[in-house]
């Protein structure tokens, strides 16, 4: 019961702050994310609150901590793929990363980061937790080191996904 209520004020309160053009909301529109908070509470319960992790504030502080290096390793990625499309020295290639997170939630900010990122898409997981990625321009020197070192892939981002989720 305490995960549905979490969730539905979470799901109401993003609702608001959606809704919002700068007046005050109509009882239709409070109606409404009335409604579908309590939609989203009953369909997602288990999966937002999960043992309650994602109801804790410090995660969602470490979360907004992330998005900014998040949005500059994102531009960084568009320019190159950008000067690999122009230039044509594309070399794709999946690449297994071993990133050691040890819960779903982690594994799922990683790969969602890496598929959010220009020129890498994560493609599966293995039993192991291993994450393959399909990226534009695989390096050799890079494939001679993996998989201890992934930081041309996904930058920082295993780190960031432990601190978040774990």
């Amino acid at each position: 019961m305490l995960a549905f209520l979490a969730t539905t004020i979470f799901c109401f309160v993003i609702w608001l702050l959606l809704t919002n053009n700068g007046n005050m909301w109509g009882m239709d529109e409070i109606f409404a994310g009335i409604v579908f908070s309590v939609i989203a509470g009953i369909v997602s319960r288990k999966i937002f609150v999960k043992d309650m992790k994602m109801a804790n504030p410090k995660r969602w502080f470490m979360l907004l901590a992330y998005l900014p290096r998040f949005f500059y390793e994102m531009a960084k990625a568009n320019f190159d793929v950008a000067y690999r499309v122009i230039t044509g020295k594309i070399k794709p290639g999946i690449v297994k990363i071993s990133p050691g997170l040890k819960n779903d939630l982690s594994l799922t900010i990683l790969a969602n980061s890496i598929t959010l990122t220009p020129g890498t898409l994560s493609v599966d997981v293995d039993d192991e937790r291993n994450l393959f990625v399909h990226w534009i321009n695989v390096k050799e020197e890079v494939l001679e080191k993996m998989p201890r070192e992934y930081k041309p892939i996904c930058s920082n981002f295993p780190d960031w996904a432990r601190r978040i989720g774990e």
